[in-house]
């Protein structure tokens, strides 16, 4: 049997493709990661204040904001994963100390879960979160940032929300949503042709934009690696700014302390984008 970094996922039937994309099965501790950092992010909010700013009437429609202290300081908005239907941003308050410590504040962004939500109205939802955010924090620079599905809409954003947003940073996202479509994923999000063509960011790029930089980790599923690839070469093809980074060693939720540590690539790279 072929590697399957040398499978075209168009081969694959539905199972495999599943698989492919299964990141909480490829790394078996992946539940007590994730435990993890809800406990670090419950104490991080213990020790850190910080406001919620509604954008919606729902509970999962807000932003917690945390202010590093410095005036006029641009911000980080973090956009969670979870596949589009898991996780909330309490989960990932954690990720905030590397970026606070450089001098960025930052913004968790809330949103609606499918199925409850299509992805249709979760990419609404956070140019909506966005747009607020912006309002609230000044002129100081935004960038949006988002791991796993939060990659992709934090990618999204910067032609959903363009008006928005000066830079993205994308970590383990998912660029093109036509291999989700054919995975068990879709059974709660029900992408229809039309979702697919418009929220895959990698078939809405056109000359201009602000800059995305793409990290992944070098210990991902292959599917996650390619993704990451070929949507900075697809930008890079235009001439689009940004840049593509591989954390060495990392899974798909070991990426994300780079993050959490000030002097990790991820949070580095966030504050390059903000120009400090």
């Amino acid at each position: 049997m072929a590697a399957l970094d040398t499978v075209d996922w168009r081969g694959l039937d539905r199972a495999a493709l599943t698989r492919a994309y299964d990141n909480s099965g490829a790394v078996r501790d992946s539940a007590d990661l994730l435990a993890g950092w809800r406990a670090r992010s419950a104490a991080f909010r213990e020790s850190k204040a910080g406001s919620t700013l509604a954008y919606g009437p729902a509970q999962r429609q807000a932003v917690d904001l945390y202010r590093c202290g410095t005036a006029g300081a641009p911000c980080l908005a973090f956009v969670h994963g979870g596949y589009w239907q898991r996780n909330a941003r309490e989960d990932f308050s954690c990720m905030a100390e590397g970026p606070l410590a450089l001098g960025l504040d930052v913004a968790l962004v809330g949103y609606t879960l499918a199925p409850e939500a299509s992805l249709t109205r979760i990419a609404e939802e956070i140019a909506t979160g966005l747009r607020l955010l912006r309002r609230e924090t000044g002129t100081g620079g935004l960038v949006v940032a988002g791991w796993s599905a939060g990659g992709h809409l934090a990618s999204l954003m910067t032609t959903l929300a363009a008006d928005t947003v000066d830079a993205a940073l994308a970590v383990s996202g998912i660029f093109d949503l036509e291999p989700i479509a054919g995975t068990a994923l879709d059974d709660a999000l029900r992408l229809s042709e039309a979702e697919v063509a418009e929220f895959s960011p990698i078939r809405r790029l056109a000359p201009g934009g602000p800059p995305v930089s793409v990290i992944y980790g070098g210990a991902e599923l292959p599917e996650l690696c390619r993704q990451s690839k070929d949507y900075h070469a697809a930008r890079r093809a235009l001439g689009l700014a940004g840049e593509l980074h591989a954390v060495p060693g990392a899974d798909h939720f070991r990426v994300l302390d780079a993050l959490i540590a000030p002097d990790g690539r991820i949070a580095r790279e966030a504050a390059r984008l903000a120009g400090l």
